[in-house]
């Protein structure tokens, strides 16, 4: 019903950057807050930042002063800026997104594929 797609990942050198988008499609009515989360080989997958429909946000520490978030809530599409990146700052990026199908319905939580994201040294 709702999918999710991520995009914007790649290789990239420490100090570059990276926008990583995500779109969400479907029978969407509206969609709550978004989160980019991450997953690093043999690491758990941890929040990265979230925004809410108002676009308030909130980031990790460790990417605090890095990293930006933000929404374009006409195209459903949630975006990640990237700057100074860090080879600890490689993993498999996901998005993910509180959507309610349809008025009057609660929310369901609807995550995206990843892309993974390398950053060399």
């Amino acid at each position: 019903q709702v999918q999710l797609v991520e995009s914007g990942g790649g290789l990239v050198q420490a100090g570059g950057s990276l926008r990583l988008s995500c779109v969400a499609s479907g029978s969407i009515f509206s969609i709550n807050a978004m989160d980019w989360y991450r997953q690093a080989p043999g690491k758990q997958r941890e929040l990265v930042a979230f925004i809410t429909s108002n676009g308030d946000t909130a980031y990790a520490d460790s990417v605090k002063g890095r990293f930006t978030i933000s929404r374009d809530n006409a195209k459903n599409t949630v975006y990640l800026q990237m700057n100074s990146l860090k080879p600890e700052d490689t993993a498999v990026y996901f998005c993910r997104a509180d959507v309610s199908l349809h008025y009057g319905l609660g929310v369901n939580s609807y995550w995206g594929q990843g892309t993974q994201v390398t950053v060399s040294s």
